[in-house]
C-alpha cells in the first residue's frame, strides 16, 4: 500500500468529494504516481487492489479534475501571498493522443491529422524563477468543425479569449493577496489589445501589471516636444533613445544555438490606437503602454538577431527599470520546463486510458506532480543553504545520503542544495566544476530511485516497519 507523501497532504487540504474514501484514494494515487512519475498507473500502483481502486476513482461522476486542482491552486495561493513579488506565467501546449483509443473522445490538434487536447495553465514563479504552483489550468478538447472566421468574431467566441482569462485569474490573484505585486506574463500570443483594454478598466487595488512580447504592429501615437506623432508600435520604439546595453547567455533551442550576446535597450511610452472588431463586441478606446525593445548587437554570422519587444503596464524611464521587464520576460522560460517535465519526465503522451473523463482526471494529478518536480529543482538553486528538512522527510534524506555516502546519517541534516545534488547524480549528474546546478531532466530521474531508497530504509532501516 503506498504511504501517503507529506507535501501531498498539503496540497490536498480541503479536499472533498462528499466521500472521504475518494479523498484518501486520491491522495494515495498522487503519491503513487510522484513515486514513479515516468511509468504506468498499473506501475505505479502496487497490486491488483490499488490498480483497481485507481481506476474506481478515475471512473467516479464526483471527480473532476476541478476538484482535484482546486485544493493545490489553494495551496499554491497561499504560498504567493509569501513572495512581495510574483509572476503569472501563462501559456499553451498540445497533448498528443493520437492512435491512442481515447482519441475518438477528443478533439483535433494543430495538425488536424493528430488527435488530443489544448493545456493551458497559468504558473505563479518568483523572479528567482522557483514555480510556486499552478494557480489555474485548462484542458481544452477543440471543437470537430471548422471555425468560422476569427476575424468575424467577439474575443469571447475565440480560443485566444484564454489569454484574456489568464490575464484575469491574475487580477483576481492581486485582490486576494494585496501585499504581493502580480505581474501577468505571456509570449506573443497573448498580445490581445481586449487584455490591454481589461487593465486600463480594472481598479488599480484590483489590477496586475503585465509583461507581453509584441506580435502586432499596431497603430500608436508618441508624445514629445514636438507634439503628437502617429506611428507604428516597432517604428516608435526604434526611434527611441538607447539606456543601455545588456549581455547575457542564451539557452539554446531546438531551431537556436545557445551563445552569449549583447543587446542594446530603448524604451518609449506609446498609446495604442483600438484595431478594427467586428459587430457585437464591445466598445474599445486606446490604451497607453510601455514598450521595451531589446536588439542583439553584432549577432554570429548566419544567425538570425535576437530582437525582443515587450509591452507592460510597468515604467520604463530608466536602464534598470526596464531591465526588469526583461528579466520578467526571460522567466517565462520556466511554462516550458514545466512542459517538459510534463511530457519527457510524466511522459503524459503514453497514456493509455479510454475515456476522456479519466484522462482529465489523471492529468490534474500530473498536473500537480510536473509542479513538484520543478519545484524541488528550482529551490535547491534559489535557497541552497535550507536544511534538507525543509523539503524531505528524515527517511528521505537519510536513505539518500547512506546510499551516497556508505555512511550513517550525520546528526545534522545537510543543506538543501546537497541533497538535490545527490538525487540529481542517481539521474546522471556529476557535479564537476563548470557543470552548474542540476538540470531538470535529471533530477526526475534521480527522484524515482530516491524514493525507492526511502521506502526500502523505511521497511528495514532503525525501527523499520518490517520489524513491527
Amino acid at each position: 500500500m503506498t504511504e501517503v507523501l507529506d507535501w501531498v497532504k498539503e496540497e490536498t487540504v480541503g479536499l472533498s468529494f462528499g466521500d472521504v474514501r475518494l479523498v484518501k484514494r486520491q491522495e494515495k494515487l498522487l503519491s503513487a504516481l510522484f513515486l514513479q512519475a515516468s511509468q504506468s498507473i498499473p506501475a505505479a500502483c502496487q497490486g491488483a487492489a490499488e490498480i483497481k481502486g485507481a481506476y474506481r476513482w478515475l471512473d467516479q461522476e464526483k471527480v473532476t479534475e476541478a476538484q482535484v486542482l482546486a485544493p493545490h491552486f489553494r495551496a499554491t495561493r497561499q504560498r504567493v501571498a509569501q513572495h512581495p513579488v510574483v509572476l503569472t506565467i501563462q501559456d499553451t501546449s498540445e497533448i498528443d493522443f493520437t492512435g491512442k483509443q481515447v482519441a475518438a473522445e477528443l478533439g483535433p490538434l494543430t495538425s488536424k491529422h493528430c488527435r488530443g487536447l489544448f493545456l493551458h495553465p497559468t504558473l505563479a514563479v518568483t523572479p528567482e524563477k522557483v514555480c510556486l504552483g499552478v494557480v489555474a489550468a485548462e484542458l481544452r478538447i477543440r471543437p470537430e468543425e471548422t471555425a468560422p472566421d476569427q476575424h468575424t468574431r467577439p474575443i469571447w467566441e475565440k480560443e485566444s479569449v484564454r489569454w484574456l482569462t489568464g490575464y484575469q485569474t491574475a487580477c483576481a490573484l492581486a485582490a486576494e493577496t494585496p501585499d504581493t505585486q502580480i505581474i501577468s506574463v505571456a509570449d506573443r500570443e497573448g498580445d490581445i489589445f481586449e487584455l490591454y483594454a481589461e487593465a486600463e478598466r480594472t481598479d488599480a487595488g484590483r489590477r496586475a501589471d503585465f509583461v507581453i512580447r509584441a506580435a502586432q504592429n499596431r497603430r500608436v501615437t508618441v508624445e514629445d516636444a514636438d507634439g503628437v506623432t502617429l506611428t507604428k508600435l516597432w517604428d516608435a520604439a526604434a526611434a527611441a533613445a538607447v539606456l543601455g546595453e545588456v549581455s547575457y547567455h542564451l539557452v539554446g533551442t531546438a531551431g537556436r544555438k545557445a551563445r552569449d550576446l549583447t543587446q542594446t535597450v530603448q524604451a518609449v511610452t506609446v498609446t495604442v490606437q483600438p484595431p478594427k472588431r467586428p459587430a457585437g463586441s464591445e466598445p474599445l478606446g486606446p490604451v497607453t503602454l510601455h514598450a521595451v525593445l531589446v536588439r542583439e548587437v553584432a549577432p554570429p554570422a548566419g544567425e538570425k538577431p535576437v530582437e525582443w519587444l515587450l509591452l507592460t503596464s510597468l515604467p520604463v524611464d530608466t536602464l534598470e527599470a526596464a531591465m526588469r521587464v526583461v528579466g520578467d520576460y526571460l522567466c517565462r522560460w520556466q511554462v516550458e520546463l514545466y512542459f517538459k517535465v510534463l511530457k519527457s519526465g510524466c511522459r503524459v503522451e503514453k497514456l493509455y486510458l479510454t475515456t476522456r473523463d479519466r484522462l482529465k482526471n489523471v492529468l490534474a494529478l500530473y498536473l500537480i506532480i510536473a509542479w513538484r518536480v520543478l519545484y524541488l529543482a528550482q529551490v535547491g538553486r534559489a535557497c541552497p543553504e535550507l536544511p534538507c528538512t525543509a523539503l524531505f522527510s528524515e527517511a528521505e534524506w537519510q536513505a539518500v545520503v547512506m546510499v551516497v555516502t556508505k555512511k550513517p546519517p550525520p546528526a545534522t541534516p545537510p543543506s538543501l542544495d546537497t541533497v538535490v545534488r545527490m538525487i540529481a547524480g542517481f539521474g546522471g549528474f556529476v557535479g564537476r566544476r563548470g557543470d552548474g546546478s542540476p538540470g531538470i531532466t535529471s533530477l526526475w530521474i534521480g527522484l524515482q530511485r530516491a524514493m525507492d531508497y526511502a521506502r526500502a530504509y523505511e521497511a528495514f532501516g532503525p525501527g523499520g516497519a518490517i520489524y513491527q
